[in-house]
């Protein structure tokens, strides 16, 4: 959490608590996208396989096969997710991202309200190292962006996201990119097809309350 009467958190966390609040609209979708870092390990040993009764045994040692970076995408209300597999995170990977959203996933809205945190490569300059202006102007056009303040990114819907596909399918060793991207391809579809939604709980009026501490004195100050 951040500092004590933080006036800038406390801007940005309501301006995000009151996206959460609205109804939902289809035709304006809200989506959060986050990305996380993920190693690739491979196996020193064979694996036994299970047996009646008995559960897959797998050796301590492994091999270390890298690193890659998991995005992902999620419309809470609506459902809908779509995570991808890069070997790196950089400007021109978000770009190549966010493009695929507003081309692929959503591609008859005219304005799409974007959720994340402030890396330096969640910029909409970012899509002007990437695209030439026009394309560029183009993308950005179809964004509303809105950012969680620093300290904050539990704010951020996707983080949920993320920890649900921890859980449920990178609870085990993965060697390559390629079969990575096949096990969540497949966890995508799964969780699209089940229209898993998330109830986001907390509100501004909760926090109000129960992050009062966090929240500036206000009114002239008295000269002493």
């Amino acid at each position: 959490m951040p500092p004590k009467e933080n006036a800038e958190f406390i801007a940005c966390m309501e301006d995000i608590l009151d996206i959460y609040e609205m109804p939902y609209n289809p035709a304006v979708p809200v989506v959060c996208m986050d990305e996380k870092p993920y190693q690739l390990l491979g196996e020193a040993r064979e694996p036994l396989p299970m047996r009646p009764g008995d559960t897959r045994k797998v050796d301590s040692e492994y091999i270390r096969n890298g690193t890659c970076s998991i995005f992902a995408f999620v419309e809470p209300l609506g459902g809908i997710r779509h995570v991808s597999v890069r070997a790196h995170r950089t400007a021109i990977d978000w770009a190549d991202e966010i493009r695929y959203l507003v081309d692929v996933s959503y591609p008859d809205r005219n304005k799409i309200i974007l959720v994340m945190d402030n890396l330096n490569t969640h910029a909409v300059s970012s899509l002007y190292k990437a695209f030439p202006a026009p394309e560029a102007r183009r993308i950005a056009k179809r964004l509303e962006i809105h950012y969680t303040p620093k300290h904050g990114s539990w704010l951020d819907i996707a983080e949920i996201e993320l920890n649900v596909m921890t859980r449920q399918c990178l609870s085990r060793r993965v060697k390559d990119m390629d079969l990575l991207r096949q096990e969540l391809a497949a966890w995508e579809s799964d969780r699209n097809a089940h229209t898993a939604c998330i109830q986001w709980q907390f509100t501004t009026e909760n926090a109000r309350t129960k992050l009062v501490s966090l929240y500036p004195k206000f009114g002239p100050i008295e000269a002493s």
